[in-house]
């Protein structure tokens, strides 16, 4: 004959306890901050934001400058874990609403394809300028090149419209 024993009933304080302690983690998430203050960009970030607007044509050399550089950038952005500014620069004439980049841009960025892709996947997988380019609503696949002007600046050049 098998003789069956009852488990005490603290079985059942640990279960309710668990049931409460997983129906107060959805509480957690509506008390995460967003990305729409720019105080808040800049404590997540660390680096101060800050975008403008140009056109593609009157900035042809810089850009295609950045982009025979991209190679190099790349892994200065793998490296980059704190800067001191972040400037993203929207060439609003280049944006795929207005039919893309400049045709000397478009050759440059399909001459150094591979290296372009590569940066833009760098980029995302950065959490600091993937929060930065967040933040401005830019999309990794409008990012034509970086540039490191000073240390601890970044401008990312991007076919782009700011969003409103």
């Amino acid at each position: 004959m098998t003789v069956t024993t009852l488990p005490d009933g603290r079985w059942l304080y640990v279960i309710a306890a668990t049931a409460f302690l997983a129906a107060s983690f959805p509480q957690a998430a509506l008390n995460a901050q967003g990305l729409e203050s720019p105080e808040t960009v800049d404590r997540i970030v660390g680096s101060q934001v800050s975008a403008e607007e140009a056109k593609a044509t009157a900035e042809i050399g810089k850009v295609t400058s950045a982009i025979d550089r991209t190679r190099e950038n790349i892994s200065t952005v793998r490296k980059t874990s704190k800067l001191d500014k972040v400037d993203i620069v929207f060439l609003t004439d280049a944006a795929r609403s207005e039919g893309g980049p400049p045709a000397v841009i478009e050759n440059k960025v399909r001459q150094h394809r591979d290296d372009v892709a590569e940066l833009r996947k760098e980029i995302e997988a950065n959490a600091l300028l993937y929060n930065a380019i967040d933040s401005r609503r830019v999309l990794a696949q409008d990012i034509l090149a970086v540039e490191f002007d000073n240390p601890g600046k970044i401008v990312i050049y991007a076919a782009a419209k700011p969003s409103d």
